[in-house]
This record gives structure tokens, sequence and C-alpha cells, in this order.
């Protein structure tokens, strides 16, 4: 037997799956919208809920009840037999508010200095430059004659040493700084040797060497005198960390030195250029005139141009009172955003990107003496250049902010100002005991009165 089926009429299709007239929504909520019933609790959640309860109101009890007061009542010290007690405890408490606010205040500085990532300290690397000669006119090499080779290779030659020392703030006295520690100016340093010269031991640690402040090193020839001059030139490059191509061993022996040394063929004074590129972690840059003209600084990172720049739209109150993240552009701001009047204050930093320059290179002029009148008494080029290095101390104080000792020791500085705290009080009860019996012997009978109608006052 078949089924029967009543056929439906097919609506017309719309736009919208509801009709014109009816109101849209889709079914309804499975669950009602009221509150859902909760499951009872048994007796024993019911008593456990209780008591923590109880515990809690006991405990913000006792920290109401607790005696904070550490400063000994007026007039005790006319009712104990050694009244300088009294002078004394409040000497020591004036000496201990002291101590408080001296020790809370070098702790917050010593943790924002530890705080910073930029925690740098400018040292003076001083660098002494020297030549030697070898096979010279000048020196007589000439052939041996009791040798059969009568034929001669030898050509005259210099080599040229680069050594440079971090100094201490005790050893800037030992020779005469150079004026200009930037532009290089030499000051000429004490009568050297032939290979070594006078150059204290600064006792400064590897990474603090010669090698670590600069990135790069480049000795340029007077090239007029050499038609080949490109030639002469001499390169070195700090290999990258992340290089694959060298071991470690070797990378740590090819960037870690204090002295560069390099051998030339020639019999002629000849000037040299030695350019030092720096290398310095986060990295410094040379701003440009405009950016210059805002911030008043030459050169810095680029976090410290970007605080600069932001300090001076507060200063001059140019961000907007409707919209804090714009600001108004003043003359000099234009010039450095280079756009309407108009700034945004999250593209600081893309308007200080603009305006960055790489810091041109420490320039260290010396002229290679190849002459017998020079090497009879000779004396080395001394330059003194200022470098960032890392603040030593940051590293000593550190354990002090760690220490797991400080807050143990506050947890027993606490129990001890609760126990003082509660002598203080039990001071104060026996004080008022004191007044109380003192002001009944003098006169009982007035005293009484008073008392009692003290009393009713309270009872009424």
């Amino acid at each position: 037997m078949q089924g029967q089926y009543r056929n439906y009429a097919q609506q017309v299709p719309h736009r919208s799956p509801h009709a014109a007239s009816q109101r849209r929504g889709g079914i309804g909520p499975m669950m009602s919208s009221g509150p859902h019933p909760s499951v009872p609790l048994t007796q024993a959640q019911i008593a456990q809920q209780q008591q923590a309860q109880a515990h809690a109101h006991e405990l913000a009890r006792r920290r109401s009840r607790k005696p904070t007061d550490k400063n000994i009542p007026d007039g005790v010290d006319d009712c104990i037999v050694d009244q300088e007690a009294v002078q004394r405890y409040k000497a020591l408490r004036d000496v201990e508010r002291i101590l408080d606010a001296t020790t809370t205040r070098k702790r917050l500085d010593v943790s924002d200095s530890c705080s910073r990532t930029n925690s740098k300290l400018s040292k003076t690397l001083r660098i002494w430059v020297s030549n030697t000669v070898e096979d010279q006119a000048w020196q007589g090499t000439g052939l041996n004659v009791d040798t059969f080779d009568f034929t001669s290779n030898m050509e005259a030659s210099y080599r040229v040493k680069i050594e440079g020392r971090l100094l201490d703030d005790d050893m800037l006295n030992d020779t005469n700084p150079s004026p200009d520690p930037l532009s290089g100016t030499a000051g000429e340093a004490g009568k050297p040797e032939s290979n070594q010269h006078d150059i204290p031991n600064s006792g400064t640690s590897p990474t603090c060497r010669f090698s670590h402040f600069f990135k790069s090193l480049s000795v340029d020839f007077d090239h007029p005198r050499f038609p080949s001059g490109s030639g002469h030139n001499v390169e070195w490059k700090k290999p990258e960390a992340g290089s694959k191509t060298q071991s470690s061993s070797n990378t740590i022996s090819a960037t870690d030195f204090d002295e560069l040394t390099f051998k030339r063929n020639g019999d002629e004074n000849t000037n040299i250029m030695i350019n030092l590129y720096r290398h310095e972690s986060p990295e410094r840059y040379q701003f440009s005139p405009e950016l210059e003209d805002v911030i008043d600084m030459h050169e810095g990172t680029q976090q410290e141009a970007v605080g600069a720049l932001w300090e001076y739209v507060r200063f001059w109150n140019l961000q907007e009172d409707e919209e804090k993240r714009n600001f108004r552009c003043d003359e000099l701001l234009k010039k450095v955003i280079g756009r309407g009047d108009i700034g945004y204050i999250p593209m600081l930093n893309d308007y200080v990107t603009q305006h960055l320059r790489p810091l041109p290179p420490v320039r260290l002029p010396y002229t290679i003496r190849v002459d017998e009148a020079f090497h009879k008494d000779p004396q080395a080029t001394v330059y003194d250049v200022q470098v960032l290095v890392d603040d030593s101390l940051r590293g000593a104080l550190q354990p002090l902010i760690n220490n797991s000792q400080y807050a143990s020791m506050l947890k027993d500085v606490t129990l001890l100002d609760e126990q003082l705290a509660r002598l203080v009080q039990a001071i104060a009860v026996s004080k008022a005991k004191h007044s109380f019996f003192v002001s009944l012997s003098e006169d009982p009978a007035n005293f009484v009165k008073s008392w009692l109608s003290s009393q009713r006052r309270d009872l009424e």
C-alpha cells in the first residue's frame, strides 16, 4: 500500500528569507533565559563555608585590633625611675625613620639604574701608532762577503703598529691627552722602545680590548705616491657572530686583540689615514641638522631621539586636547616631519628613522717615518678616543636587588615592630592605671564624684 502524501503550495521566493510583514527571528532558545536552579549544598559544605567566613572575620577583627602605634605616650617620663630612657627611645625612633627613608630611596635608585637598558659609561681608549723600519739604505744592510750568493732580494720595508688600551681614571695623566678625542688630534707620548711602548696595564677584561669597540678598520695610504695605491690599503672587518664558515676558536682569536700590525715595502715617508668604524650596542647614529635643531642632540640611539622628540612635544604643549594621538607642528617640527601641520604620536619612530645617518669613522692621521733622524729618537703618536662601556657596577648591584634574604629580613623586622607596638600599648595601659590611682589618692571624694558622673553619662 502506498502512503498518502499531501501537496503543499510553493511560495514565491523573496530576497529575504522572511516576509516583509513577518518579524525576523530564528529558532528560540533551547533553555529558558531565567536563572537556572542551582544544586543544593549539603550540610557539610554549608558548615565549611560558615567556618571559613567566621575564620576570615576573626582575622579581620585581629588585624583591626592589632596595635600599630610605636610612640610612647606623653607623661611616661614623669612616672618612671630612669627619665632619660624615654628621650633615648625617641632619639632611636628618629634615627630609625632616617634609616628607613635612606634605605628605601637608595634601593629605588639602585633598582632604577639596574632596570635601564642603556646604562653606559664614557671611558678613554688610548691608541698608540708607531712604525719600525727594515733594510733601509741608511741601515747599511749590504752584501755579506763571506757568502757565495751575491744577489740580494732585500727590499726596504716598514712595519706599522696600531695598539690600544682602555684606561682607568687614574691613568689619564700618564701622557698628554688629545684636545679633541673624536677628531683624533694627537699628542706625543714618551720615548718608546723599537717594539714596545710605555703602555699601562689597565687590567680590563678581554671583552674590553681594542677590537671590542670597532667593527672594522681601514688604513688609506697617500695615493699620489703610489700609482697602484689601492694595493697598499689595509682593511679589517669583525666577523659576524652567526658566521658558520669559521669555528668559534678562530672567531674569538680574530676579533679579540689589542694591537694590529701590518708590513709594507717602501723607503720614503708616507702619510696614512687610519679609519676606525665604531661598534656600539645599541647602535648610535648621527642626526640630521633638522632633527638636531629640535632635540638638541648631535648623535645618539634611535630610542633616545624618539624620547627627546616626545619631550619636545610635551614641553611646548603641542599635543591636541581632543585627539591625544595628534600634535601640532611648529616651524622646526615641520622640517622633521615634512608633511602638513599635524603629526601623529604613533609615528614618532618613523619620523626619526628618516633623519638617522651612520656615524662617521674616527680618523687618525699618521706619517710613516723611514728616515734615520727620526729613528734615532722614535716617538709614538698617541690618540685618545672616547668610547662607551657597560657599567661594571650594574652586575655588582644586581644581586642586591634579587637578594633572597631581603624578604625574610622584612618579616623579622615586621615581627619586631609588632612586639614593639604591643609593648608600647602595655606602657599606655600602665600609664592610664597610674594616672587613675594618682588622681584617686590626691582627692578621693571629688575623684569618685567625677568618675561616677562620667559613668552615668556613659550609661545614659
